[in-house]
Order: C-alpha cells, then sequence, then structure tokens
C-alpha cells in the first residue's frame, strides 16, 4: 500500500552497520512509493563519502557505529553538507545519547522499535526543515534543562565540551585530566582544539563560549 506524505520523493541514506536492520528499514520505506534509498553505510566514514556523492535529503544514521560513530558523522554532515539533515534511529533512549546528538546537529531522534507509519512522518519532518522526536524521546527532553539542548555552532565534541566546562571554571589541566580520566597531554590537545574551532585566544574568551553554550548554568 502507498503512503501519501509528500508530492516529492525523499532521498535517504541509511547508515547503520547491520545489514539485517538496514534491509527492514529499506523494505518499510520503499513500499511507499515516497521514499527512494539512495544508498547505504556501514560507518560514520563512509556515510560521509555517500552525502557527499549523493546528496540525499536525509541520513538516517545509528549511533553505534565502526570507524566513525553516528555523533561524530553528524558533526561532520551539519559542517560539510547543511543541505542534508540527520535523523538518528537508536535503541537507546538515553537523554545522553538525545543531547549529544541534538547538539552534534541532528533534527530528530527515534527509536528503532517505532511503527512504519511514524518513521516516515519523522524522516518528512526533517526533509522539509522541521524536528521530530518519538514520543518517549520528547518526554525524555522536556524533563531535561534547557540549557542541555542549546545548539553548539562550533561542532565541539562531547568531550571537548567537558574539557571546554573544565577550563571555563579554571580547573588546571592537570586536575581536568585526573576529573576526565585522560592524561595532561590530551587536555592540552583539547584545548588547542577547542581555540581553532571556537576562534578565540584565551581563557577568558572560552568562559563566555561555555556561557554561550550553557555549559555553566
Amino acid at each position: 500500500m502507498t503512503i501519501e506524505t509528500t508530492a516529492r520523493t525523499i532521498k535517504v541514506l541509511l547508515a547503520d552497520d547491520h545489514e539485517l536492520v538496514r534491509d527492514g528499514i529499506r523494505a518499510r520505506l520503499e513500499r511507499t512509493g515516497a521514499i527512494e534509498i539512495v544508498g547505504e553505510a556501514t560507518n560514520g566514514r563512509e556515510a560521509l563519502d555517500l552525502v557527499a556523492a549523493l546528496k540525499p535529503d536525509v541520513v538516517l544514521m545509528d549511533i553505534s557505529m565502526p570507524i566513525m560513530n553516528g555523533l561524530e558523522a553528524a558533526n561532520e554532515v551539519r559542517r560539510r553538507f547543511p543541505g542534508t539533515s540527520v535523523l538518528v534511529l537508536s535503541i537507546y533512549d538515553n537523554p545522553e545519547y538525545v543531547r549529544g546528538m541534538v547538539q552534534a546537529g541532528a533534527r530528530g531522534y527515534i527509536l528503532k522499535d517505532i511503527s512504519a507509519a511514524e518513521m516516515i512522518t519523522a524522516i518528512t519532518s526533517v526533509a522539509n526543515g522541521g524536528y521530530y522526536f518519538s514520543s518517549a524521546i520528547g518526554q525524555n527532553l522536556m524533563s531535561e534543562p534547557q540549557a542541555a539542548l542549546v545548539e553548539d555552532p562550533y561542532g565541539l565534541t562531547e568531550r571537548e565540551r567537558q574539557v571546554l566546562t573544565a577550563i571555563a571554571k579554571g580547573q588546571p589541566n592537570k586536575e581536568v585530566a585526573k576529573n576526565l580520566g585522560i592524561s595532561v597531554r590530551t587536555v592540552e590537545s583539547h584545548r588547542l582544539n577547542l581555540r581553532e574551532k571556537v576562534g578565540t585566544k584565551n581563557a577568558a574568551q572560552l568562559y563566555k563560549v561555555a556561557q554561550e553554550l550553557g555549559l555553566l548554568d
């Protein structure tokens, strides 16, 4: 049966490292006649290559993938391919995962046990510039502090956000390293990456960025 959802065909790229999952999603979506699966990726790096080549409207992306995970890939899609929207399809409803993917630029987050009709609705929504979250995910987001959902225009990783928060609080490198369970050298590397990404030269400016992102509330 064909489900009428939109006047145009939506081009979708599947990014999941499990072939059976991809096969099941393809079978569910291609029956609608409104969605075309233009490619399949088994990891985040392959997904980026296919986005560059195929220019899909939506990447339906898992979080846990080898080589490059969904969080890293979503960051890169937002930075390099603003015409493509990321919709997360995951088994995890953990608020930490949801926040991370939203901050990475995902426009929606749905669970793998949803119906085909809801999946189509979600894809259509993000393809048209909107947002979509599974009902359970939406309830979790409503219970979270709004600052946690502030959009990050710098494409920071979760670890970089943690280091930025520590820097803004005035913690020295050794203390940051101890609290995060990483080496001092790694902290120094994150500091350099942060300054390059946000375009700042000193701790005072990094503090302002941390405030802007809601990391100090």
